[in-house]
């Protein structure tokens, strides 16, 4: 060979792990090669030790998750907290565990807007869309609060599908224990 000719590259050709690794090691070994073609060919032969070819493993056939299947509630409770600012509507199952909440901030009403009958219905409307899967038929109503969406939210559960068996008010109310507040000079 003359000095002015270059000794050209041999054409890259997809190889097994095995193959690779092998190759690799040999490359790696090369007294010709510059420090980093010698610390690349080391890479390839750890990666080709380990056994990673650049495949994914969804390619390689992994697994699907099975999608879960919801338990199905015929009945439940709905807590409905109405304040002066916001309703909140909570449906869960006779025990108590949560199935589907909504709330009229949640929803994107801001300030005043929030604790109207209006945006009590919607938030009954979005909680019954949410726990549609689990099948739920009838519930207890259980109500907490002195707020304007209190009557329309409870309507709404009506008017939604959901077959309203009782009402039970829970809002706190004090035996005479801390003393009010001052009134409001408006």
């Amino acid at each position: 060979m003359e000095k002015d000719q270059v000794k050209a590259p041999a054409p890259a050709v997809a190889a097994t792990p095995v193959e690779s690794e092998a190759s690799a090691k040999e490359a790696s070994k090369d007294p010709n090669l510059s420090a980093a073609e010698m610390a690349s060919a080391e890479l390839a032969a750890m990666k080709a030790k380990k056994g990673n070819t650049g495949i994914k493993a969804s390619k390689l056939g992994a697994k699907k998750k099975k999608k879960k299947v919801k338990r199905q509630v015929a009945s439940g409770r709905a807590f409905i907290q109405c304040t002066y600012n916001n309703t909140i509507v909570t449906l869960a199952d006779q025990e108590g565990n949560v199935l589907s909440w909504s709330s009229a901030g949640h929803i994107g009403f801001k300030g005043a807007k929030k604790a109207t009958p209006y945006a009590a219905g919607l938030v009954v409307r979005d909680a019954i869309e949410k726990v549609a899967e689990y099948g739920l038929k009838e519930v207890h109503v259980f109500v907490t609060g002195v707020g304007a969406g209190r009557e329309g939210a409870v309507r709404a559960l009506n008017i939604n599908g959901l077959n309203v068996l009782s009402v039970k008010d829970t809002t706190p109310v004090p035996h005479n224990g801390c003393r009010p507040r001052r009134p409001r000079r408006v």
